[in-house]
C-alpha cells in the first residue's frame, strides 16, 4: 500500500481534496491566482506545522531544498516567503476555519464511544477554556490585551471523549473569557466544565433552559441562601457538603431564579476547598468532583498543542495571517487524530505527531510505519515490567 511514496505524500490522501475546495469556492478564494492556489498554500503550511518549522521563511528554505521532491511529496512548487506571506495576509481566513470545522465534524463522531477516565456518564462532557499568547502591540495592534501589551486569545470547547475541539474562536486579549458563553450552541443533555472565569448567571440560565448541564467553579463571594443539604456524604471521599441554594443578589437572583446545586470538595493533595457550582441533580456529588477535575485536559491540551504544533511563534502579523496559522494548526492536530483513528493505533495522538515530523521524507507504508513504533513500544513496556 502506497509503496514507495513519501510519508507526506501518503498522509495527504487523508484530506479530502473535494471538501477542502468546496470551502474555497465559497469564499472564491482561487480568484485571480494562477499556480499557487489555497490548496498549495494549505499543503505548505501543513508541512510547516507536521515538521514544525518556525516561520514561514522555514519552511520555504526547507522546501526549496527538497525541490526535486516537491512532485512527489505532493507539493506543485515552492515558493519564496514574500509569496507565502502575501497569501496569509490576503486570502480569506475563513476558508481554513470552514475547512477546520468540517475536519471536527469528521473527527469527533469516530472517538464519540470513547471513555471518560474514572467517570462513568453516557452524556457528551465538554471542557470549555482559553489559553492566552502575548504578542507585541506594535506588531499586532489589532489585538490589545492587558497591561499595554498584545496578546490573542484562542477559546476552546474539547471534547473529553478523544480531546477532539468541538468549537475554535480566536480574539484579541481584551476579550472577556464568559462572553463565549453566548457564541455556543449547546448540546442538550450535554455536560458543560469550566472555571470560575465563566460565571454568567444570565448565559447560564439560558444553558440551562436549553436543556444542558454545567459544573463550574464558585465565586467566594457569591451571595446565596441554603434551601436543603444531603448529609449522606463520605468525608472520606474529600466530600465536605452537598446542598441546594438559591441565590440571594438582586441582580443574580434575577437572571439565574431557579435552584442550583454546590458541591464542596476537599483536595488533599493541594490541601485545598473546592466549591463546584451546578445544575445537574442526577450526578452524585463526587461524580460532579470527578468531573470538574477532567477539565484539565483542556490544560494538557494547550501545553501539547503549544509545544508540538507551532503556534507560539505566529506566522504574521494581521488579524487574517493569525487565523489561518491557528486554523492550520488545528487541522493538523484533527488530520493526525484521522490518521490515528484510521490505522486504529495505541499510540497517542502527541506520538504520531513526533514520528510524522522526523518521517515526512522517508517511504515507508504509513501504517507500517506506525505499527512498527507500536510495536516497539509495546516491547520496551513489557521489558520494563521484567526488569
Amino acid at each position: 500500500m502506497n509503496s514507495g511514496k513519501y510519508v507526506f505524500a501518503q498522509l495527504l490522501h487523508f484530506i479530502d481534496r473535494y471538501e477542502f475546495e468546496k470551502c474555497v469556492s465559497k469564499y472564491n478564494g482561487d480568484f485571480r491566482t494562477r499556480e499557487f492556489n489555497c490548496w498549495n498554500q494549505f499543503i505548505q503550511l501543513f508541512f510547516g506545522q507536521l515538521t514544525s518549522r518556525n516561520s514561514l521563511r522555514d519552511i520555504c528554505t526547507c522546501l526549496k531544498a527538497h525541490k526535486n521532491k516537491l512532485y512527489h511529496l505532493g507539493i506543485k512548487s515552492h515558493v519564496n516567503q514574500s509569496t507565502l506571506s502575501r497569501a496569509n495576509e490576503s486570502r480569506d481566513w475563513r476558508i481554513y476555519a470552514d475547512f477546520g470545522q468540517y475536519l471536527i465534524d469528521l473527527v469527533r463522531p469516530l472517538y464519540a464511544t470513547n471513555p471518560v477516565p474514572n467517570v462513568n456518564v453516557r452524556n457528551e462532557v465538554f471542557a470549555l477554556d482559553s489559553t492566552t499568547i502575548s504578542l507585541s502591540l506594535k506588531l499586532f495592534s489589532w489585538a490589545p490585551g492587558k497591561y499595554s501589551r498584545g496578546a490573542i486569545k484562542i477559546h476552546t470547547l474539547l471534547d473529553l471523549r478523544g480531546n477532539i475541539p468541538s468549537f475554535i474562536l480566536v480574539t484579541d486579549g481584551k476579550y472577556h473569557d464568559s462572553n463565549i458563553l453566548d457564541e455556543l450552541l449547546v448540546s442538550p443533555g450535554a455536560i458543560y466544565i469550566m472555571d470560575k472565569a465563566y460565571i454568567d448567571f444570565a448565559a447560564l440560565y439560558n444553558m440551562n433552559e436549553s436543556g444542558a448541564f454545567f459544573i463550574s467553579r464558585a465565586k467566594t463571594t457569591m451571595n446565596y441562601k441554603v434551601i436543603e443539604s444531603n448529609f449522606n456524604i463520605d468525608p472520606t471521599s474529600g466530600l465536605r457538603s452537598d446542598k441546594t441554594i438559591i441565590l440571594n443578589g438582586y441582580k443574580s437572583s434575577k437572571l439565574y431564579p431557579e435552584p442550583l446545586r454546590l458541591v464542596e470538595y476537599y483536595d488533599e493533595e493541594k490541601d485545598i476547598l473546592l466549591s463546584f457550582l451546578s445544575n445537574n441533580d442526577i450526578l452524585s456529588a463526587l461524580e460532579i468532583a470527578k468531573l470538574y477535575q477532567k477539565r484539565w485536559q483542556i490544560e494538557i491540551f494547550f501545553k501539547w498543542v503549544k509545544q508540538n504544533l507551532t503556534i507560539k511563534t505566529l506566522w504574521g502579523h494581521s488579524e487574517n495571517a493569525v487565523n489561518i496559522h491557528v486554523w492550520v494548526a488545528i487541522s493538523t492536530y484533527l488530520i493526525v487524530a484521522y490518521l490515528k483513528h484510521t490505522l486504529k493505533s495505541n499510540l497517542s495522538i502527541y506520538e504520531i505527531m513526533q514520528i510524522l515530523g522526523i518521517s515526512a521524507f522517508d517511504k515507508t507504508p504509513l501504517k507500517e510505519l506506525i505499527n512498527e513504533c507500536q510495536i516497539n513500544q509495546n516491547v520496551n513496556e513489557q521489558w520494563d515490567l521484567f526488569n
